[in-house]
């Protein structure tokens, strides 16, 4: 199903095996809400991806309150249900997203349900209620922006929340929040205004401020609470882990990810993954235990340089958690065992 005036884009190829896909042989209804991003083209959006119900965006952003995607080419409407444009301009987007997923809960609240909630903030446009512009007046720019937008984030999961409670849910349901990578430094999104704390990159960057995000699980009187871990996890973690938490099997069990139900449910449970690969355009990274090698780096947090030599960078997060030192010539043996590791991974992926 191609989608009118949106084109194509080559996004999640059809044949992989969604976390909807999975909960739905299981019994589960199942909803995209929010930000989809993962292509618009034939067999590519939700609903051809075990999606029962879809409401949002297709593209990578749209006006909060126009719905318009404005990247780039004709300026374009982008709000759907179910394959069919949705006009609402004027209206908070995340908003939507709320009353869209308490109508989904109370038609489906008496069977197992998943909803995958893709909140589009803080992703620019920076658009945040205007009591929390007011609240973050003094804050140095950009960061007042960012912070209202987070904090108008935040109230949006508070009502999700209480629309779980209200229907007499939250001992039934798992909750998981997680952000995809680090924040902006686009000028779109006003060149920053979030923050990694210590660690160095940010969006489009395999350094720690670009790949490590916090992440939260919660399901009351089953998981531990209150409780934080260390381990290594990935994002690809959480199939297999809600998989097994709802007794639901993997239709496809040769997967990049690993279940985290022993590390969830004790800190002293050893990471799942021996070796972890990432990949985006031109840059690479693998990681063995504290040991990381970044190939063709990009620093998008400008927290320092990088030069001729660093087009391999090696660090040991345990000594240098901010990788802002290459030991690349110090650890000659490290770079040539990550190198190596790094290529023969790429042997197994798929052919472009």
């Amino acid at each position: 199903m191609k989608q009118p005036g949106t084109g194509d884009s080559p996004g999640m190829p059809s044949e992989q095996v969604t976390m909807a896909e999975t909960l739905k042989a299981a019994g589960y209804a199942t909803a995209q809400i929010g930000k989809w991003h993962l292509g618009h083209g034939e067999g590519k959006v939700p609903n051809e991806q075990g999606f029962d119900h879809w409401f949002g965006h297709l593209s990578g952003c749209i006006d909060n309150y126009s719905h318009f995607f404005y990247w780039n080419g004709p300026h374009r409407h982008d709000l759907w249900r179910n394959g069919r444009r949705v006009q609402a301009a004027g209206s908070f987007f995340p908003d939507l997203m709320v009353e869209e997923a308490e109508r989904f809960i109370q038609a489906n609240k008496d069977r197992p349900f998943f909803i995958y909630f893709a909140l589009n903030c803080p992703h620019y446009p920076y658009q945040g209620d205007p009591k929390w512009l007011e609240h973050y007046k003094d804050t140095p720019y950009p960061r007042k922006l960012y912070a209202a937008f987070v904090s108008t984030l935040d109230e949006r999961i508070e009502k999700l929340l209480e629309i779980v409670d209200g229907a007499g849910l939250r001992g039934d349901t798992i909750i998981v929040f997680q952000a995809d990578h680090g924040h902006s430094t686009e000028q779109r999104a006003h060149y920053g205004g979030g923050s990694a704390g210590p660690y160095r990159g940010a969006k489009f960057s395999l350094f720690e401020g670009g790949i490590r995000v916090p992440a939260v699980i919660s399901w009351p009187g089953h998981l531990p609470e209150g409780e934080t871990r260390d381990q290594l996890a990935h994002g690809c973690d959480w199939l297999p882990t809600i998989a097994q938490l709802c007794g639901a099997g993997l239709l496809e069990p040769d997967i990049d990810g690993k279940s985290l139900v022993d590390v969830i449910m004790s800190k002293d449970s050893p990471t799942p993954h021996k070796v972890v690969h990432w990949q985006t355009g031109g840059q690479w990274a693998v990681r063995e235990g504290d040991w990381k090698l970044i190939g063709n780096p990009n620093d998008t947090s400008n927290k320092g340089t990088l030069g001729k030599d660093d087009k391999l960078f090696l660090a040991n997060l345990a000594d240098d958690e901010t990788e802002m030192t290459n030991m690349a010539a110090q650890h000659p043996d490290q770079v040539k065992r990550l190198k190596r590791l790094h290529d023969e991974w790429k042997t197994t992926l798929p052919k472009k």
